[in-house]
């Protein structure tokens, strides 16, 4: 049976109060020894503050925000942003796949203004795409997942393997397909498309 979650626990859990204990003392190269010698607390009770188990009381945490030279401001400091987007493996192999066209799936959340745009990108054997038609900059991070990946740019042809990843910064219109008579799956990171304002 699972433990219930105290309304202190459930309303501090955004804070990662632990996790930030954790990442200073690592940080400052303390043992759980040493802090104890530093701030006079057990070090059963920061192992538990660390893990979660227990939560700090403000001067406990304003004895241990000295040691470490930060505000009580570090802990409690709400996240500028804060997004995560999963795509799942079944998503990715989805039966709606046209054996004809290239197709292109976003594995970004679609709210919000990302800065990067990332997608995973299926080539059916033979299958093209300039840069301009699936990305909006001729500048980011392709890693083949599958097959093998023909890039062109201004004349120069490189084939990329499964496993190979290509950089890319150019002002030449890139352009993409599959190499032989399989298909081609790539991971392609680039930047968002700057939005000009109202």
């Amino acid at each position: 049976m699972a433990k219930a979650v105290s309304y202190a626990q459930w309303s501090l859990e955004p804070y990662c109060i632990g996790a930030k204990l954790r990442l200073l003392r690592t940080q400052k190269r303390l043992t759980l020894s040493r802090l104890a010698a530093e701030t006079g607390f057990s070090t059963a009770l920061l192992s538990k503050l660390e893990t979660d188990r227990m939560i700090p009381t403000l001067p406990t945490l304003a004895t241990i925000s000295r040691v470490y030279g930060v505000g009580m401001s570090y802990f409690f400091a709400e996240p500028a942003q804060h997004t995560i987007s999963i795509t799942r493996k079944a998503d990715l192999q989805g039966s709606h796949r046209s054996a004809e066209a290239v197709q292109v799936t976003p594995l970004n959340s679609p709210a919000e203004e990302p800065r990067l745009i990332a997608q995973v990108v299926e080539f059916p054997p033979n299958g093209a795409i300039s840069s301009a038609d699936a990305f909006h900059e001729n500048s980011g991070l392709v890693y083949v997942l599958e097959g093998s990946l023909q890039l062109d740019a201004g004349g120069l042809q490189e084939l990329l393997d499964a496993g190979d990843c290509a950089y890319m910064e150019s002002e030449m219109a890139l352009a993409w397909s599959a190499a032989g008579k399989h298909r081609c799956r790539v991971l392609a990171v680039t930047p968002a498309p700057v939005r000009s304002e109202p």
